[in-house]
């Protein structure tokens, strides 16, 4: 797969200044998740040990669910308003703008997980085992893989109401097999198999490592470059996938 770097880079561009300007949106990246943990650092005041035991397993799963609405709903509104028809009748590549989509809301994407994963470690108590900066580098692949996952519903979806409609297909069985309700070492063995094929799994796997190994483990870098490897293969179908227009 070959992207020109200057049309590339455009696109990034373009995403980037449409959305300085959408103040709701940039409140739902960068503060909704932050007032969840918050939320969540409430909840559990006078059961620190539960906080702590599930916190960082949900730093690995907001910014994912946040980043997946965020993308495939602005992804998909480029079609059905006709720019991305009229952006395609240029000398540009559908993965000129697959990849322009995703550097733009990737680097969205990893602001908002190092702002959650900052204030979660220094403000709200959340204490790991392992390095702190570990917890940032996965917070940031989760958020990664739900732009991912969100550019590749987006190109499945005729409207923004569908896409939200993929989320309970995409994410929801994740977050009900991921290891967070159930361990998957518990489920039953068709389900414990079906984890095993889905991405948050991997993430959520790897915070809770971190969460009680004071060593990186293989285990947990296997974990991370699993992710990585999601969060490539979405985005390469997004760009095979990706229409003109919705019909």
């Amino acid at each position: 797969m070959i992207f020109h770097i200057r049309a590339t880079f455009a696109t990034t561009k373009r995403i980037l200044q449409q959305l300085s300007h959408d103040h709701r949106t940039l409140a739902l990246i960068f503060v909704v998740p932050c007032l969840l943990m918050g939320l969540l650092s409430w909840l559990y005041v006078d059961n620190v040990k539960v906080f702590q035991s599930i916190a960082p397993s949900l730093l690995a799963i907001f910014p994912m669910v946040i980043m997946f609405l965020i993308t495939s709903i602005a992804t998909l509104r480029e079609r059905t308003t006709g720019t991305l028809e009229r952006i395609l009748t240029m000398p540009i590549a559908k993965t000129d703008l697959i990849f322009g989509y995703g550097f733009a809301f990737g680097l969205l994407a990893t602001l908002q997980a190092v702002i959650v994963a900052t204030i979660s470690l220094n403000w709200l108590g959340v204490d790991i085992q392992g390095p702190n900066e570990l917890l940032i580098l996965i917070a940031v692949v989760d958020a990664l893989l739900g732009v991912a996952l969100g550019l590749l519903a987006s190109a499945f979806a005729r409207t923004e109401f569908q896409a939200v409609q993929f989320m309970p297909a995409i994410i929801i069985p994740q977050l009900l097999l991921c290891g967070l309700l159930v361990p998957l070492s518990k489920m039953p063995d068709a389900l414990e198999s079906i984890a095993r094929l889905l991405p948050m799994t991997y993430a959520v796997e790897a915070m809770q490592n971190i969460t009680t190994q004071a060593t990186t483990s293989s285990e947990t870098w296997r974990d991370i470059l699993t992710v990585i490897a999601w969060v490539v293969v979405a985005i390469t179908l997004g760009s095979l996938t990706l229409r003109r227009r919705s019909k």
